[in-house]
């Protein structure tokens, strides 16, 4: 078979939708998909009254577009990979796209002089199917949390999409074993922003192909098992400025003793759009089984030095190594939207000087100094993102409009569900 590209793109559900094209096509160009995409759910079903997805006026195509710089070596053989940006059929960039939202979120911060520069840990679950049928956890008796070797990967999946994504130019930083099992954690190297997240949307769809073919279903939605943790998309944060310093370096010191003015209004947008962040970043019904009390799941609006029971993490690192970390996120939202969400709620505290709370002073285990966290679930989360107006404007109101169409459709089609009904709507997706 001749060599084939795979153009992909992340719709609303946090699903790779693409297309495999001949090797006539392995080049600059562009390829199209029906814009009512964005208005699918995970049953399949077509809400047709979704804002900004057109399925009222002929359901019309859009364009993905790339250029040949964009297209990289894939992760099955002789298949090419590339992801683009989405125009409407006037030629307009669609705003209810995530990479879309993402590239203003950068933009906002290149007004500043600063380059946004982002590394992503992605953690996720690892089933197996029973002889009835029915989703397993994938047998690790012996696992343990930063785990090595075959005692924590019994069938060599971690081996296997490490030599895939290594083959593929993807630049990993880490792979090990979480708290619970069988969970494990992927994190690539810090990049620029969309670089970053282009890069760990692709290497989520190679883990999840490469596990797939191990016989291992990985799964990175929020809590897959009640009775374990969950997993999130813990997003790292720092500036390049245009001399290629860290822009959050203040000398030979990390922490929160060396803080700048600028990490100070990240941090400070952070905590005055927790709860509007929370419908962005953690955006299923199945998220709120993982963001609660006492979860290191960033429940909490607060902040600390060092400190994993915090929403806002400040590194104890310096110099270059110095960055904040944003720990709400999960991976069934769409990276682009998750992470400019979190670059736009830094840039508005920064921009705004919002004033900076204290620092947590509990454990967030047996107690905590947070005046609040975050809605108990995601219909009460929506209500809070369409309450701050501020983050809304940042964001786009037509991608927010969308969004909280879109979810509070999904609310509705699981109200009915058990956990178990709630869990299988969710966990062959994302």
């Amino acid at each position: 078979m001749r060599d084939r590209l795979r153009p992909m793109w992340c719709d609303q559900l946090s699903l790779m939708r693409g297309k495999y094209l001949p090797q006539e096509k392995i080049g600059a160009g562009s390829t199209r998909f029906a814009q009512p995409c964005f208005a699918v759910q995970y049953d399949k079903d077509l809400i047709i009254d979704a804002p900004g997805t057109n399925c009222m006026d002929g359901l019309p195509d859009m364009d993905l577009v790339w250029t040949a710089d964009d297209i990289r070596q894939g992760w099955e053989p002789g298949v090419h990979i590339v992801t683009g940006d989405l125009y409407d059929r006037t030629g307009a960039l669609i705003p209810i796209a995530g990479r879309a939202t993402l590239k203003r979120a950068i933009d906002g911060w290149k007004a500043h002089g600063l380059t946004p520069m982002v590394g992503i840990e992605l953690e996720a679950f690892a089933m197996v199917r029973a002889e009835d049928g029915s989703l397993q956890p994938y047998d690790v008796p012996g696992g343990f949390v930063y785990g090595t070797g075959p005692i924590n990967d019994p069938n060599g999946m971690v081996d296997a999409i490490w030599e895939a994504a290594e083959e593929a130019g993807f630049r990993i930083d880490m792979i090990t074993t979480e708290y619970d099992t069988p969970q494990y954690e992927f994190t690539l190297t810090f990049d620029e922003a969309l670089r970053a997240v282009d890069d760990i949307v692709m290497f989520r769809q190679l883990a999840k192909e490469v596990a797939f073919q191990k016989g291992v279903i990985l799964t990175f939605m929020p809590k897959p098992l009640a009775d374990k943790g969950g997993s999130g998309l813990h997003v790292n944060l720092s500036f390049l400025t245009k001399d290629g310093h860290n822009a959050l370096a203040n000398g030979d010191k990390g922490g929160i003793a060396a803080m700048n003015d600028l990490a100070r209004g990240c941090i400070a947008g952070w905590m005055q759009h927790h709860k509007g962040l929370a419908a962005l970043t953690a955006p299923t019904v199945n998220s709120y089984d993982r963001l609660q009390p006492a979860s290191l799941s960033g429940y909490w609006c607060n902040w600390g030095e060092d400190h994993r029971g915090v929403t806002a993490r400040v590194s104890g690192e310096a110099g270059n190594k110095a960055r904040l970390e944003h720990r709400m996120a999960d991976a069934s939202a769409n990276p682009y939207a998750a992470v400019a969400a979190v670059l736009q709620a830094a840039r508005l505290g920064f921009e705004g000087g919002y004033a900076l709370p204290e620092a947590e002073t509990g454990d967030c285990f047996t107690g905590q100094s947070a005046p609040y966290g975050v809605a108990e679930n995601l219909g009460a989360a929506l209500d809070d993102l369409a309450a701050d107006t501020d983050l809304v404007a940042a964001m786009g109101a037509e991608y927010c409009a969308y969004h909280i169409h879109m979810k509070r459709n999904e609310i509705e089609k699981t109200a009915e569900m058990t956990a178990d009904d709630v869990r299988d709507f969710y966990i062959w997706y994302v």
